[in-house]
């Protein structure tokens, strides 16, 4: 009897937070999908024999124009896990660095069906955490200050959103920009800002990567920290965007531009509707009839004729 009440118990814990469990599920799925490409990305090797020697081949070519490629280092960074982790992130928010490349057949091959079931998932994993978020950092703050202090709405939602954004502005752009322009050697604070923005807008130029020096200090973690910034800094960038698509004024200004329905169109498709349930009602009421009909007991009634002769006598 005890272990089937503590089983009535855990199933009703479950049943009141299913959306929580999901939610959990949904993002430990994800973390899970992200280290599952990191480890085979690790695992492909980055170039064949034949691969090797093609590309000392243009770098005997090359020296002959005088190019000079001495002062180039190399190093088994490019695809170890921490930088495999970053570029499947890269890939599946749509970012595309371009940076490293599969260059076998097995890992472009892997590389496109990652991708195909990767970026909806990612849609899938940054809706759920936005939906989320925004009722926390947008919807009760703005309903508090309105039914709390009575501010108008509206200004108290135009005021939020500026605040947030000026929140999100500064810990994703100014202060990540500051600490790159320390971190990278060759960078200063406009090309780390340009760095920040060209990666949050998913736009990847690929012209500045973060972690790929040669004397980088502590570059694992360095790559894990740029793959977690990443991650949240798309997260807090669609949270702003949704926060200012709420926005009353901005609603009304995107109704200028949608295609607007007929009014007798509406009123044809409601007149259809009206008429299917006006006669789906009666032929509901007709067949209840039917049955009544059909459930009475049997009753011997006398026909008028009968009647007439019955008075007459």
């Amino acid at each position: 009897m005890l272990q089937s009440l503590a089983g009535s118990s855990c199933v009703r814990l479950v049943e009141q937070h299913r959306s929580a469990w999901c939610f959990a599920l949904l993002v430990l799925g994800y973390l899970l999908y992200l280290v599952f490409g990191a480890v085979v990305f690790s695992s492909h090797a980055c170039l064949s024999e034949q691969q090797l020697e093609q590309f000392l081949m243009r770098v005997l070519e090359a020296s002959n124009y005088g190019v000079s490629v001495l002062s180039n280092a190399s190093g088994n960074w490019n695809w170890d896990f921490t930088s495999s982790l970053f570029f499947a992130s890269t890939v599946l928010s749509t970012t595309g660095y371009g940076h490293t490349v599969p260059l076998s057949d097995g890992g472009k091959a892997f590389c496109i069906i990652y991708s195909v079931i990767g970026i909806p998932f990612t849609l899938l994993f940054l809706t759920a955490v936005v939906q989320r978020i925004i009722v926390y950092v947008t919807r009760r703050p703005v309903l508090y200050f309105h039914i709390r202090w009575g501010f108008s709405k509206q200004v108290v939602a135009i005021i939020h959103a500026m605040v947030l954004g000026f929140i999100t502005v500064s810990f994703f752009f100014l202060i990540p920009a500051a600490i790159f322009s320390v971190l990278e050697d060759d960078w200063n604070f406009l090309e780390s800002f340009y760095f920040c923005f060209i990666s949050l807008s998913t736009i990847g130029l690929g012209d500045y990567v973060p972690g790929e020096g040669y004397n980088q200090k502590f570059r694992e973690l360095y790559k894990i920290g740029i793959t977690c910034y990443l991650l949240m800094g798309l997260i807090a960038m669609l949270v702003v965007l949704e926060t200012f698509c709420e926005l009353h004024e901005l609603k009304k200004f995107r109704k200028l531009f949608y295609v607007k329905k007929d009014k007798e169109e509406d009123q044809v498709h409601i007149m259809e509707h009206d008429q299917l349930s006006f006669s789906s009602i009666s032929d509901q009421a007709a067949s209840m009839k039917d049955d009544q009909k059909a459930n009475e007991p049997f009753v011997n009634s006398q026909s008028p004729t009968s009647n007439d002769s019955s008075l007459n006598n």
